[in-house]
Parts: structure tokens; sequence; C-alpha cells
């Protein structure tokens, strides 16, 4: 597969290791791992919307449908600048790390986000993620 089917997007939140953004395989996109994080933070200089840690890395405010809405439109910011849409997306893996805590309102933000177009869904819990973040989201999109 060439360069020019791998794609970085200098507009997203900067990968945490070596990969990209997203890949085009035939008409087909898939999206790496996304989650909240602001673009312009990195690994290191770590920038979550609704989430505060003190100087032991302990949470101090967490706001977890602060972190749906990021995610989500970091999923919109790349796939438009992928050639894709919203509307094109066909299959999303959601990643929590607490199911109890966050389904519920992490099930009703989706509503609203995805209530025209409707991809298949796999929700499952994990462990952790690399960063602070309590979602991620495995993404696989038509491209226009």
């Amino acid at each position: 597969m060439s360069s020019e089917n791998k794609f970085s997007i200098s507009k997203a939140p900067k990968p945490v290791g070596l990969y990209p953004h997203a890949r085009r395989a035939g008409n087909l996109l898939f999206l790496s791992g996304v989650g909240p994080r602001i673009s312009g933070s990195s690994q290191n200089d770590t920038v979550v919307p609704g989430l505060s840690i003190d100087e032991n890395k302990n949470f101090v405010d967490f706001d977890f449908e602060s972190q749906c809405r990021s995610v989500f439109e970091n999923v919109r910011l790349i796939l438009k600048e992928c050639d894709s849409d919203w509307d094109q997306l066909i299959d999303v893996t959601v990643f929590l790390v607490n199911m109890k805590r966050d389904f519920n309102l992490y099930n009703k933000i989706y509503a609203e986000y995805f209530k025209d177009n409707q991809p298949c869904r796999t929700t499952v819990e994990i462990s952790s993620l690399p960063t602070p973040i309590a979602i991620e989201l495995k993404c696989i999109a038509t491209i226009k």
C-alpha cells in the first residue's frame, strides 16, 4: 500500500505511537483508535476535555460527556480530511474503561450523533487506554 493511502491529519490529536490516523483500502477507510484528546496535545502533554489531574496524576475532575463529544468531533474531523463523512461510517467499535459508570450516558450521546446514520456498533470495556481517557473509537467508513 502506497503512502498516499495513509492519512496523518495535522488538525487531529497526534497519535501516541507510530501509526497514521487512517488508511484507505479500496473504497474503505479504516481509522486508528481515536480518543477525545484535544488537537495539538501529545502523549506527554495530554489535554483531555473534562479531565483535571493533580501532580500525582489522580483525577480531580472528570466529565465523561465532554470526552464523548470530543471523541465524536475528532472522528468527524479525520473523516472529513480523508474525503469521507459522518454519514459514511459503517462500523464503530467503542472502548470504555468503565462500562457500569459510563455506558448509559454514552448510549444517550451516541443516539444524538447517530440518529440518522446507524453504523454497526460493538462496545467493550477495557482496563485502560494509553492516555488518561475513558473512551476510544475504532471506525470503518466508506470514501466518497
